[in-house]
């Protein structure tokens, strides 16, 4: 493919250039904005590595109804509120945390308010519970 095809092709097909242009700059500053925030995202199985090894503690965001149809084992269950979690956390300030919502992605703005409260370690679950139960890991539930 020369150069001359390829745009005669973005010149025809203006709108799907337009799109492929958003596409990689949501990508791009994504990833900008996650490496920039400090914020690292974790699989599953890193998760469970990070709890084993260095007692991460698992934070649950999700609302009551939620946590109580199941959740991470252990997991702390501290809810959406940010102005809540220094006093029900403060006693963990020195561990790692980890974040999770249902799908990932409100859990992501949560740790950005934990660090900008002092919290030092903070990680968010990629994939949230999802990702979770697609890896087929323990989930305990309150009666």
């Amino acid at each position: 493919m020369d150069i001359n095809q390829l745009t005669e092709f973005a010149a025809n097909h203006m709108l799907l250039v337009m799109a492929l242009i958003a596409i990689i700059t949501l990508l791009i500053g994504g990833e900008i904005q996650s490496r920039i925030s400090g914020i690292k995202e974790l699989a599953p199985g890193e998760a469970i590595r990070m709890i084993n090894h260095d007692n991460a503690i698992m934070v649950d965001m999700r609302e009551d109804k939620d946590y109580g149809a199941g959740h991470i084992v252990n997991a702390l269950h501290v809810p959406a509120n940010p102005a809540d979690a220094p006093d029900k956390l403060e006693k963990y300030r020195d561990k790692p945390i980890i974040v999770y919502c249902q799908r990932g992605q409100r859990s992501a703005g949560y740790c950005n308010k934990l660090k900008k409260q002092g919290f030092e370690s903070v990680y968010h679950l990629k994939g949230g519970l999802i990702a979770w139960q697609k890896e087929a890991l323990p989930l305990s539930k309150n009666n």
